[in-house]
């Protein structure tokens, strides 16, 4: 089961505080491009322009913690990154309960969660915990320490372009920005690094993969404006990746408009996959799909998910982790259904049958002399085919009409192309 690999390699990226800039993403990438080593790591400069944005300043953070009147070392950055508030200002000094609370941040309903916060375009330091360690705050003077830093610097993000027989392309896009969580953030670029694995050892491969590992928002947005004219012009299917390690359900979102090839794929692979699939509208959109599907962007990305971001309870907390959220079952489920959808989209040729009427199956040994009901079934299969088989209907068509999943009939399309009763109409 190719999830346990991706589990093992999420575990390897989960200590490393990845935020929307900064080491944590450059060391990430660069254990990605252990994977796939033809990965290209680009640089922007801060302050540059990418449409209505600006790229920020680059983070660093070092430490920070909160020591108690008493002497507790509490909040420790070291031992847990989501204590601190993502992208948080230096602070050092002492302050009393009240001013340290306005600084501070909880989940009342989760009091046994870490929330995890961020403050990108706004400086403020702050720290959160756990809604029980917050209750037991005493009065008195507290200890704070927060060893960050704001400097020009740069964003990151990494690019891989799999070149097929054709220009066309299909885009894969995922997030590297988050901290220690799991579903929300390790389980979308672990299962991204195991495609293109499988993509790069595949020697035919008629359409182009172009590949980006990007902080959210703002990283797609940066990509978008550098390569705008190209992507319009060439890529034609793709997805968002993201949340697709755990095991409670599968998830669809659509693209702006709901009718690319992406859309189809997306449903058709996930009805058969999961036929209790959980279908959501662009209204409910929330990660890159917001930049890539934009008015005047218009690019064909739809999503396939496990438990969509914000529907399960762990989301943006320290309970989305790797043992009780994310799982090898559920890591595999996800990439299987996002390579069957990538599969499904190399293979969605359109055929014609090359005999007028129902070709002699016999004199070919396609139809067997002795039946049983499961040589009837592969029998009724082939003429099935044939029989859409006009030249006009793609093979997701067909699959469709048959109500059988399209990975089904791939088999069945080499048998009748290699007797020549099927040509591929391009």
């Amino acid at each position: 089961m190719i999830g346990i690999e991706i589990h093992e390699f999420a575990k390897k990226l989960w200590p490393t505080n990845r935020s929307i800039t900064g080491e944590g993403v450059r060391l990430t990438l660069e254990q990605i491009k252990f994977h796939l080593p033809d990965l290209k790591i680009k640089s922007v400069p801060s302050g540059t322009a990418v449409f209505d944005w600006t790229i920020p300043k680059e983070w660093s953070a070092n430490d920070a913690y909160i020591v108690t009147p008493k002497g507790e070392k509490i909040c420790d950055f070291k031992k847990n990154n989501l204590h601190l508030l993502g992208y948080s200002v230096p602070f050092e000094g002492k302050v009393s309960l009240k001013e340290l609370k306005e600084h501070l941040y909880t989940l009342p309903d989760q009091p046994d969660a870490i929330p995890y916060m961020t403050s990108y375009y706004k400086e403020r330091w702050g720290f959160c915990l756990f809604q029980d360690q917050y209750d037991q705050l005493e009065d008195g003077e507290y200890y704070v320490k927060v060893d960050t830093k704001h400097f020009d610097g740069v964003l990151n993000y990494a690019e891989l372009i799999i070149p097929g027989k054709s220009s066309k392309e299909i885009f894969l896009s995922t997030y590297i920005c988050h901290p220690s969580m799991a579903n929300n953030e390790l389980s979308g670029p672990t299962v991204v690094t195991y495609l293109a694995k499988w993509l790069t050892e595949l020697k035919h491969l008629h359409y182009t993969y172009r590949i980006v590992f990007i902080p959210e928002t703002i990283g797609s947005i940066t990509y978008i404006s550098l390569h705008y004219d190209y992507m319009k012009q060439n890529i034609f299917s793709g997805f968002n990746v993201c949340c697709v390690g755990d095991d409670r359900a599968y998830s669809y979102l659509p693209s702006r408009s709901g009718n690319t090839l992406s859309d189809s794929i997306a449903k058709h692979v996930l009805k058969h996959t999961d036929s209790n699939f959980k279908v959501y509208t662009w209204l409910d959109r929330g990660s890159d799909e917001r930049q890539y599907c934009a008015p005047g962007i218009d690019l064909p990305i739809a999503s396939i998910m496990r438990t969509k971001y914000g529907q399960y309870p762990e989301y943006h907390t320290s309970l989305d982790d790797l043992e009780k959220v994310v799982t090898p079952k559920g890591l595999d489920g996800g990439y299987w259904a996002i390579r069957r959808a990538l599969e499904a989209i190399e293979k969605n040729k359109k055929y014609r049958v090359a005999v007028f009427c129902e070709p002699q199956m016999g004199k070919r040994g396609l139809y067997p002399t002795i039946l049983n009901n499961k040589l009837v079934d592969q029998v009724k299969l082939l003429m099935d085919i044939i029989s859409l088989c006009d030249g006009k209907s793609s093979l997701l068509e067909i699959a469709e009409s048959l109500n059988t999943p399209i990975w089904e009939l791939y088999e069945s399309i080499e048998i009748l192309v290699s007797h020549n009763l099927l040509e591929v109409i391009e």
